[in-house]
């Protein structure tokens, strides 16, 4: 009798190790995402799409883009969606999902304009020199 209750009690624990384990490894997932960066100059900016025109591209490369995307000058200071209008120099930083490829981060270089309305980029850099 006693063997009968160890032989039971040693089922059950290794029933409910095995249960465990496989509960742990039903729930393990692992998604790899990678993002990618774009850069280039805004053909169209609507509701629902940034449109890119590239160098490297012959055609515009449109992404989507949510709530979540974020939208950064340069220097990684936010600005606002009100200003990312056509013509402006930008790095998209994006993930692929499906058939879409959805911005997550959008980088606005700084410009400026000359009196043809053409659109500059503008560098500042600073040297600085010591005298002895």
């Amino acid at each position: 009798m006693k063997t009968n209750l160890k032989t039971y009690l040693a089922t059950a624990i290794v029933s409910g190790l095995l249960a465990t384990a496989s509960m742990a490894t039903a729930q393990t997932t692992t998604t790899t995402t990678s993002s990618t960066t774009s850069a280039g100059t805004i053909s169209e900016f609507s509701p629902s799409v940034i449109t890119v025109r590239s160098t490297t591209s012959p055609t515009p490369v449109s992404y989507s883009y949510s709530k979540t995307t974020t939208y950064v000058d340069q220097d990684g200071n936010p600005v606002s969606t009100e200003t990312v209008k056509s013509g402006m120099p930008v790095t998209v930083f994006y993930t692929q999902e499906g058939d879409k490829m959805v911005a997550s981060k959008v980088v606005v270089q700084r410009t400026t304009t000359d009196g043809a309305g053409a659109t500059v980029e503008k560098k500042t850099t600073t040297t600085t020199t010591s005298g002895q």
